[in-house]
Protein backbone atom coordinates (compact mmCIF):
# COMPACT_ATOMS: atom_id res chain seq x y z
CA UNK A 1 0.00 0.00 0.00
CA UNK A 2 0.77 3.43 -0.54
CA UNK A 3 3.02 5.26 2.14
CA UNK A 4 4.08 8.17 1.07
CA UNK A 5 5.22 9.77 4.91
CA UNK A 6 6.21 6.42 6.19
CA UNK A 7 9.90 7.80 7.09
CA UNK A 8 8.20 10.51 9.41
CA UNK A 9 7.20 10.17 12.87
CA UNK A 10 4.59 12.61 14.36
CA UNK A 11 4.20 13.54 18.07
CA UNK A 12 0.81 14.92 18.40
CA UNK A 13 -0.14 16.31 21.79
CA UNK A 14 -3.31 17.21 21.05
CA UNK A 15 -7.39 17.23 21.98
CA UNK A 16 -10.47 17.57 20.86
CA UNK A 17 -10.13 18.20 16.83
CA UNK A 18 -7.97 20.63 14.96
CA UNK A 19 -4.54 19.08 16.48
CA UNK A 20 -5.80 15.12 16.29
CA UNK A 21 -7.22 16.08 12.65
CA UNK A 22 -3.87 17.37 11.78
CA UNK A 23 -2.33 14.42 12.94
CA UNK A 24 -4.24 12.08 11.02
CA UNK A 25 -4.14 13.14 7.77
CA UNK A 26 -0.71 12.81 8.05
CA UNK A 27 -1.09 9.66 9.66
CA UNK A 28 -3.60 8.82 6.50
CA UNK A 29 -0.55 9.65 4.31
CA UNK A 30 1.57 7.22 6.05
CA UNK A 31 3.57 8.82 8.82
CA UNK A 32 3.77 7.72 12.19
CA UNK A 33 1.95 9.29 14.49
CA UNK A 34 2.22 8.65 17.88
CA UNK A 35 -1.06 10.13 19.99
CA UNK A 36 0.70 11.20 23.79
CA UNK A 37 -2.47 11.49 26.19
CA UNK A 38 -3.00 11.69 30.13
CA UNK A 39 -2.99 8.56 31.49
CA UNK A 40 -6.44 7.21 32.49
CA UNK A 41 -8.36 9.66 30.91
CA UNK A 42 -6.36 10.55 27.96
CA UNK A 43 -7.98 13.02 24.90
CA UNK A 44 -10.95 14.35 26.64
CA UNK A 45 -12.70 13.47 22.94
CA UNK A 46 -12.81 9.84 24.07
CA UNK A 47 -15.54 10.42 26.69
CA UNK A 48 -17.88 12.61 24.51
CA UNK A 49 -20.17 9.81 24.81
CA UNK A 50 -19.32 7.61 27.58
CA UNK A 51 -16.27 5.38 27.82
CA UNK A 52 -13.25 6.35 26.48
CA UNK A 53 -13.57 5.09 22.53
CA UNK A 54 -16.88 7.56 21.63
CA UNK A 55 -17.31 8.06 17.71
CA UNK A 56 -16.05 11.88 18.32
CA UNK A 57 -12.59 10.19 19.43
CA UNK A 58 -12.51 7.79 16.66
CA UNK A 59 -13.48 10.51 13.77
CA UNK A 60 -9.93 12.10 14.14
CA UNK A 61 -7.84 9.79 15.43
CA UNK A 62 -7.36 6.60 13.13
CA UNK A 63 -3.77 5.49 12.22
CA UNK A 64 -2.21 6.61 15.13
CA UNK A 65 -0.45 4.67 17.85
CA UNK A 66 -1.82 5.63 21.69
CA UNK A 67 0.73 5.88 24.52
CA UNK A 68 -0.20 7.69 28.14
CA UNK A 69 2.74 9.81 29.46
CA UNK A 70 2.53 12.69 32.61
CA UNK A 71 5.30 14.67 31.49
CA UNK A 72 5.22 16.19 35.53
CA UNK A 73 6.48 12.62 35.81
CA UNK A 74 10.43 11.93 35.46
CA UNK A 75 10.54 8.52 33.94
CA UNK A 76 7.69 9.75 31.50
CA UNK A 77 9.40 12.57 31.03
CA UNK A 78 12.31 11.33 29.93
CA UNK A 79 9.81 9.28 27.41
CA UNK A 80 8.45 11.96 26.15
CA UNK A 81 11.98 13.40 25.42
CA UNK A 82 13.26 10.05 24.20
CA UNK A 83 10.09 10.75 21.50
CA UNK A 84 10.81 14.43 20.65
CA UNK A 85 14.68 13.23 19.89
CA UNK A 86 12.76 10.92 16.82
CA UNK A 87 10.17 13.09 15.64
CA UNK A 88 10.26 15.08 12.52
CA UNK A 89 6.64 17.26 14.03
CA UNK A 90 5.45 18.22 16.85
CA UNK A 91 1.84 18.78 16.91
CA UNK A 92 -0.28 20.45 19.76
CA UNK A 93 -3.43 22.60 20.46
CA UNK A 94 -3.54 23.81 23.36
CA UNK A 95 -4.09 27.59 24.85
CA UNK A 96 -1.44 29.83 24.37
CA UNK A 97 1.50 29.09 27.29
CA UNK A 98 -0.16 25.75 27.97
CA UNK A 99 2.25 23.34 26.43
CA UNK A 100 5.14 25.55 27.97
CA UNK A 101 3.35 24.53 31.21
CA UNK A 102 4.41 20.78 30.08
CA UNK A 103 7.77 20.82 29.20
CA UNK A 104 6.20 20.78 25.39
CA UNK A 105 7.01 24.37 24.31
CA UNK A 106 9.01 25.27 20.98
CA UNK A 107 11.97 25.76 22.88
CA UNK A 108 12.04 23.27 25.21
CA UNK A 109 11.85 21.05 22.69
CA UNK A 110 14.02 22.55 19.67
CA UNK A 111 16.60 21.86 22.64
CA UNK A 112 15.81 18.41 22.16
CA UNK A 113 15.72 18.29 18.38
CA UNK A 114 16.64 21.42 16.66
CA UNK A 115 15.20 20.34 12.95
CA UNK A 116 11.71 19.78 14.44
CA UNK A 117 9.03 20.77 12.90
CA UNK A 118 6.64 22.78 15.33
CA UNK A 119 3.29 23.06 14.94
CA UNK A 120 0.67 25.40 17.26
CA UNK A 121 -2.29 25.63 16.86
CA UNK A 122 -4.50 28.17 18.89
CA UNK A 123 -7.61 29.73 18.42
CA UNK A 124 -7.52 33.46 17.88
CA UNK A 125 -3.69 33.13 17.10
CA UNK A 126 -0.09 33.35 19.46
CA UNK A 127 -0.92 36.88 20.35
CA UNK A 128 -3.24 40.14 20.41
CA UNK A 129 -6.20 41.06 22.37
CA UNK A 130 -7.76 37.39 22.11
CA UNK A 131 -5.36 35.48 22.35
CA UNK A 132 -6.27 33.80 25.59
CA UNK A 133 -9.73 33.40 25.35
CA UNK A 134 -11.22 30.19 24.88
CA UNK A 135 -12.33 29.07 21.41
CA UNK A 136 -15.04 26.11 20.25
CA UNK A 137 -16.13 25.64 16.43
CA UNK A 138 -19.02 27.81 16.37
CA UNK A 139 -16.73 30.68 18.00
CA UNK A 140 -14.63 30.39 15.15
CA UNK A 141 -17.19 29.94 12.39
CA UNK A 142 -18.84 32.85 13.98
CA UNK A 143 -15.50 35.01 14.15
CA UNK A 144 -14.33 34.23 10.65
CA UNK A 145 -18.12 35.60 9.22
CA UNK A 146 -18.64 31.91 8.08
CA UNK A 147 -21.27 31.11 10.48
CA UNK A 148 -23.75 33.66 9.06
CA UNK A 149 -23.43 32.15 5.73
CA UNK A 150 -25.04 28.45 7.48
CA UNK A 151 -27.30 30.17 9.23
CA UNK A 152 -31.06 29.68 8.39
CA UNK A 153 -32.92 32.99 7.90
CA UNK A 154 -36.36 31.87 8.46
CA UNK A 155 -35.41 29.97 12.13
CA UNK A 156 -31.68 30.99 13.00
CA UNK A 157 -30.07 28.33 14.83
CA UNK A 158 -25.93 26.79 14.76
CA UNK A 159 -26.30 24.31 12.06
CA UNK A 160 -24.01 21.34 10.63
CA UNK A 161 -20.70 19.65 11.37
CA UNK A 162 -17.75 21.43 13.18
CA UNK A 163 -16.44 22.74 9.91
CA UNK A 164 -14.02 25.11 12.01
CA UNK A 165 -12.15 22.57 13.34
CA UNK A 166 -11.79 19.96 10.54
CA UNK A 167 -10.51 23.20 8.49
CA UNK A 168 -8.03 24.39 10.55
CA UNK A 169 -6.40 20.16 10.69
CA UNK A 170 -6.44 20.25 7.49
CA UNK A 171 -4.45 23.34 6.45
CA UNK A 172 -2.07 22.25 9.42
CA UNK A 173 -1.18 19.34 7.99
CA UNK A 174 -0.61 20.90 4.63
CA UNK A 175 1.37 24.17 6.20
CA UNK A 176 3.48 20.46 7.88
CA UNK A 177 3.52 19.17 4.72
CA UNK A 178 5.27 22.31 3.09
CA UNK A 179 7.66 22.87 6.04
CA UNK A 180 8.65 19.22 5.80
CA UNK A 181 9.52 19.70 2.21
CA UNK A 182 11.58 22.70 3.12
CA UNK A 183 13.37 20.81 5.59
CA UNK A 184 14.74 18.11 2.63
CA UNK A 185 16.19 20.82 0.95
CA UNK A 186 17.79 23.15 3.91
CA UNK A 187 17.84 20.36 7.18
CA UNK A 188 16.46 23.27 9.38
CA UNK A 189 13.08 22.49 11.02
CA UNK A 190 10.03 25.43 11.51
CA UNK A 191 7.18 26.42 13.93
CA UNK A 192 4.11 26.78 11.98
CA UNK A 193 1.61 28.91 13.73
CA UNK A 194 -2.12 28.64 12.70
CA UNK A 195 -5.43 29.61 14.29
CA UNK A 196 -8.81 28.65 13.58
CA UNK A 197 -9.75 32.40 13.05
CA UNK A 198 -6.81 32.51 10.47
CA UNK A 199 -7.95 29.15 8.72
CA UNK A 200 -11.44 29.71 8.63
CA UNK A 201 -10.71 33.21 7.21
CA UNK A 202 -8.82 31.76 4.65
CA UNK A 203 -11.77 29.42 3.85
CA UNK A 204 -14.08 32.06 3.89
CA UNK A 205 -12.10 33.43 0.62
CA UNK A 206 -15.19 33.48 -1.98
CA UNK A 207 -17.45 35.78 0.68
CA UNK A 208 -14.19 38.46 1.56
CA UNK A 209 -13.42 38.27 -2.06
CA UNK A 210 -17.31 39.26 -3.30
CA UNK A 211 -17.21 42.31 -0.45
CA UNK A 212 -13.69 43.63 -1.41
CA UNK A 213 -14.25 43.76 -5.00
CA UNK A 214 -18.04 44.44 -5.19
CA UNK A 215 -19.09 45.64 -1.75
CA UNK A 216 -21.35 42.92 -1.54
CA UNK A 217 -22.24 40.90 1.84
CA UNK A 218 -22.82 37.58 1.23
CA UNK A 219 -25.83 35.68 3.00
CA UNK A 220 -26.81 31.51 3.28
CA UNK A 221 -28.32 32.08 0.16
CA UNK A 222 -26.29 34.49 -2.22
CA UNK A 223 -24.32 31.49 -3.82
CA UNK A 224 -27.36 29.06 -4.20
CA UNK A 225 -28.92 31.87 -5.56
CA UNK A 226 -26.26 32.56 -8.37
CA UNK A 227 -25.10 29.21 -8.89
CA UNK A 228 -29.08 27.89 -8.87
CA UNK A 229 -28.67 25.39 -6.95
CA UNK A 230 -32.18 23.50 -5.27
CA UNK A 231 -33.03 20.73 -3.15
CA UNK A 232 -36.13 18.96 -2.81
CA UNK A 233 -38.21 16.37 -1.22
CA UNK A 234 -39.74 13.50 -3.48
CA UNK A 235 -42.65 11.71 -3.15
CA UNK A 236 -41.07 8.67 -0.98
CA UNK A 237 -39.75 11.33 1.68
CA UNK A 238 -36.26 10.73 0.19
CA UNK A 239 -33.91 14.34 -0.92
CA UNK A 240 -32.61 15.13 -4.53
CA UNK A 241 -30.37 18.11 -5.25
CA UNK A 242 -29.43 19.38 -8.55
CA UNK A 243 -27.09 22.49 -9.89
CA UNK A 244 -27.85 24.17 -12.55
CA UNK A 245 -24.73 26.74 -12.69
CA UNK A 246 -24.75 29.00 -16.08
CA UNK A 247 -25.12 26.46 -19.02
CA UNK A 248 -28.59 27.37 -20.42
CA UNK A 249 -28.21 23.78 -21.29
CA UNK A 250 -28.99 22.69 -17.57
CA UNK A 251 -32.14 24.91 -17.29
CA UNK A 252 -33.65 23.62 -20.60
CA UNK A 253 -32.65 20.00 -19.55
CA UNK A 254 -34.27 20.88 -16.26
CA UNK A 255 -38.08 21.68 -17.96
CA UNK A 256 -37.95 19.04 -19.83
CA UNK A 257 -37.25 16.81 -17.14
CA UNK A 258 -40.22 18.36 -15.10
CA UNK A 259 -42.34 17.88 -17.94
CA UNK A 260 -43.55 21.58 -17.53
CA UNK A 261 -42.88 23.80 -20.79
CA UNK A 262 -44.74 26.63 -19.12
CA UNK A 263 -41.67 27.39 -16.75
CA UNK A 264 -39.33 27.60 -19.69
CA UNK A 265 -41.54 29.92 -21.18
CA UNK A 266 -42.71 32.36 -17.77
CA UNK A 267 -40.74 35.47 -17.74
CA UNK A 268 -39.40 35.14 -14.41
CA UNK A 269 -37.38 32.48 -15.25
CA UNK A 270 -36.68 32.28 -19.28
CA UNK A 271 -33.11 34.02 -18.29
CA UNK A 272 -30.83 33.25 -16.17
CA UNK A 273 -30.74 36.81 -14.18
CA UNK A 274 -34.34 36.84 -13.86
CA UNK A 275 -33.94 32.99 -12.29
CA UNK A 276 -31.03 34.76 -9.93
CA UNK A 277 -34.11 37.35 -9.01
CA UNK A 278 -36.62 35.19 -8.55
CA UNK A 279 -35.14 32.19 -6.71
CA UNK A 280 -37.66 31.77 -4.25
CA UNK A 281 -40.74 32.08 -6.40
CA UNK A 282 -38.74 29.27 -8.71
CA UNK A 283 -38.66 27.30 -5.37
CA UNK A 284 -42.05 27.82 -4.53
CA UNK A 285 -43.47 26.64 -7.85
CA UNK A 286 -40.85 23.51 -8.19
CA UNK A 287 -41.71 21.71 -4.39
CA UNK A 288 -45.20 20.15 -5.14
CA UNK A 289 -44.19 19.39 -8.71
CA UNK A 290 -41.03 17.31 -6.68
CA UNK A 291 -43.29 15.49 -4.74
CA UNK A 292 -45.23 13.82 -7.43
CA UNK A 293 -42.11 11.22 -7.70
CA UNK A 294 -40.11 9.17 -6.29
CA UNK A 295 -36.42 10.13 -5.82
CA UNK A 296 -35.31 7.37 -8.11
CA UNK A 297 -37.56 8.20 -10.72
CA UNK A 298 -36.45 12.13 -10.68
CA UNK A 299 -32.92 10.89 -10.65
CA UNK A 300 -33.36 8.70 -13.91
CA UNK A 301 -35.55 12.09 -15.48
CA UNK A 302 -32.69 14.59 -14.51
CA UNK A 303 -30.54 11.90 -15.75
CA UNK A 304 -32.31 11.27 -19.02
CA UNK A 305 -32.05 15.39 -19.64
CA UNK A 306 -28.51 15.76 -18.58
CA UNK A 307 -29.02 17.77 -15.47
CA UNK A 308 -26.50 17.69 -12.80
CA UNK A 309 -27.78 16.31 -9.76
CA UNK A 310 -27.43 13.70 -7.11
CA UNK A 311 -29.63 12.21 -4.57
CA UNK A 312 -29.66 14.13 -1.52
CA UNK A 313 -27.77 11.09 0.82
CA UNK A 314 -28.02 10.53 4.69
CA UNK A 315 -25.22 8.92 6.21
CA UNK A 316 -27.05 5.81 6.59
CA UNK A 317 -26.98 5.13 2.72
CA UNK A 318 -24.52 7.90 0.59
CA UNK A 319 -21.59 4.79 0.79
CA UNK A 320 -23.86 2.37 -0.83
CA UNK A 321 -24.24 4.45 -3.52
CA UNK A 322 -22.93 2.20 -6.64
CA UNK A 323 -20.06 4.87 -7.21
CA UNK A 324 -19.11 5.26 -3.67
CA UNK A 325 -19.11 1.06 -3.65
CA UNK A 326 -17.30 1.24 -6.74
CA UNK A 327 -14.38 3.69 -5.22
CA UNK A 328 -14.21 1.79 -2.13
CA UNK A 329 -14.53 4.84 -0.11
CA UNK A 330 -15.87 2.61 2.66
CA UNK A 331 -13.70 0.59 4.29
CA UNK A 332 -13.27 -1.76 8.23
CA UNK A 333 -10.87 -2.90 9.88
CA UNK A 334 -10.53 -5.06 12.91
CA UNK A 335 -9.50 -4.01 16.49
CA UNK A 336 -8.52 -6.92 18.95
CA UNK A 337 -10.81 -5.24 21.86
CA UNK A 338 -13.03 -3.14 19.84
CA UNK A 339 -14.05 -5.21 17.11
CA UNK A 340 -14.93 -3.61 13.78
CA UNK A 341 -14.51 -0.08 13.39
CA UNK A 342 -15.40 1.46 9.92
CA UNK A 343 -14.53 4.39 8.54
CA UNK A 344 -14.31 6.60 5.00
CA UNK A 345 -10.36 6.07 3.64
CA UNK A 346 -8.48 9.11 2.07
CA UNK A 347 -9.19 10.87 -1.07
CA UNK A 348 -5.96 10.26 -2.32
CA UNK A 349 -4.61 7.96 -4.82
CA UNK A 350 -1.08 7.84 -5.53
CA UNK A 351 -0.36 6.22 -9.06
CA UNK A 352 -3.59 5.08 -9.71
CA UNK A 353 -3.33 3.10 -6.14
CA UNK A 354 -5.55 3.91 -2.78
CA UNK A 355 -4.66 2.92 0.86
CA UNK A 356 -7.71 0.77 2.15
CA UNK A 357 -5.21 -0.13 4.83
CA UNK A 358 -6.04 1.45 8.43
CA UNK A 359 -4.97 1.38 11.82
CA UNK A 360 -8.20 1.63 14.26
CA UNK A 361 -8.17 4.36 16.57
CA UNK A 362 -6.11 3.14 19.46
CA UNK A 363 -7.35 2.35 22.88
CA UNK A 364 -5.39 4.64 25.67
CA UNK A 365 -2.18 3.45 25.85
CA UNK A 366 -2.50 0.60 23.27
CA UNK A 367 1.01 1.12 22.32
CA UNK A 368 2.67 2.17 25.22
CA UNK A 369 4.48 -0.83 25.75
CA UNK A 370 5.76 -1.57 22.49
CA UNK A 371 6.73 2.65 21.93
CA UNK A 372 8.71 2.36 25.42
CA UNK A 373 10.29 -0.68 24.06
CA UNK A 374 11.15 0.98 20.75
CA UNK A 375 12.99 3.80 22.55
CA UNK A 376 15.04 1.24 24.70
CA UNK A 377 16.23 -0.47 22.12
CA UNK A 378 17.15 2.85 20.22
CA UNK A 379 18.96 3.59 23.17
CA UNK A 380 21.10 0.26 23.37
CA UNK A 381 21.53 0.49 19.88
CA UNK A 382 23.41 3.94 19.89
CA UNK A 383 25.29 2.93 23.34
Amino acid sequence: MTKILKDFRVVELGTYITGPAAGMHLADLGADVVKVERPGTGDPFRAFKGGLYSPHYQTYNRNKRSIALDTKDPEDAEVFRSLIETADVFIQNFRPGVAEKLGAGEEDLRKINPGIIYCAITGFGASGPYRDRPVFDTVAQAASGYLRLLTPPDRPRVIGPAIADAITGQYAAMGICAALLERSKTGEGRRLDISMLEAMSHFNLDSFTHYFSMGEVMGPISRPEVSQSYTFECSDGKWIAFHLSSPTKFWDGLVQALDRPEIGTDPRFSERMERIKHHDVLIDVMRPIFLERTREEWCAQLWENEVPHSPAYDSDEALDDPQAQHLGIKISAEHAEMGTFTTVRAPYAFDGEVDADILPPPTLDEHGAEIRAELAGRGKAAG
